[in-house]
């Protein structure tokens, strides 16, 4: 390419307690970045870890990665503010033109970035989200939860995402001058892409192999975060009733 396709890609990770991960995370993006630069896809790249509040090493560990990185920024929250709150910074403090979110524990494959960054240049969509090929790793019980969890989202908004949670999640910043998010927990991810098609942005998703978490548990089916699901999933039917295509 002769210039960039690209100006600035921003990549952030929400982190609480992540200390075994965030220089893993942090060096896995740095490399991805550096390669997509160097082949002239993107111009320049930041990477920002959104600290919820951790009470581990994670700030320390942060902050110690941006004052040796101009490309690494830290955004503290003084109270945790859960997997929404943290989206939502993440979404507020980047500053490139492209957007991607993804979790801390490494959940895809960097080298699957450039593919993202091809789909959308070639397909001009507005959001690419991934899913996983394939998910036995995580447990029956995990899977079955998924798939009803998918499937009341089609039923409920129309629609259809083969693994609208999963934590990939590449956007074109501009997309954020007219969806403000407002979920505060897990329903977040699914939130953003109803949200986009409601208004008439294109989505794209595509396959990656999937790698689960060695540490930690994912909190996703327990009663309390589905309660808050479905509660979240019944205000936004309801406000999506009034809102109209932009694009």
């Amino acid at each position: 390419m002769d210039q960039p396709a690209f100006a600035k890609l921003s990549i952030f990770f929400p982190m609480w307690n992540e200390q075994e991960y965030v220089g893993r995370a942090v060096e896995a993006g740095r490399s991805a970045c550096v390669a997509l630069v160097e082949s002239g896809e993107i111009a320049d790249y930041e990477l920002i870890i959104v600290d919820d509040a951790s009470t581990d090493e994670t700030p320390r560990l942060a902050d110690a990665m941006a004052a040796a990185d101009h490309h690494v920024r830290v955004v503290h929250h003084p109270m945790n503010r859960k997997l929404g709150g943290s989206i939502k910074t993440g979404f507020a403090s980047a500053t490139g033109d492209l957007v991607l979110y993804t979790d801390a524990d490494l959940p895809f494959d960097f080298a699957e970035l450039p593919k993202a960054l091809r789909i959308m240049r070639l397909y001009e969509s507005d959001i690419v989200s991934a899913y996983r090929h394939d998910r036995t790793d995580e447990g029956s019980s995990r899977a079955i939860y998924t798939f009803f969890y998918n499937l009341l989202i089609r039923i409920m908004f129309g629609v259809k995402m083969r693994d609208i949670n999963f934590a990939f999640k590449l956007c074109k910043r501009r997309i954020f001058d007219n969806i403000t998010l407002k979920s505060e927990g897990s329903f977040i991810d699914a939130e953003l892409v109803i949200r986009a098609k409601k208004l008439g942005y294109t989505v794209t998703q595509f396959g990656v192999d999937y790698f689960p978490r060695t540490r930690g548990e994912s909190t996703l089916s327990s009663p309390a975060i589905i309660v808050k699901i479905l509660r979240e999933m019944r205000e936004l039917r309801v406000e999506l009733l009034g809102i109209t295509r932009v694009v």
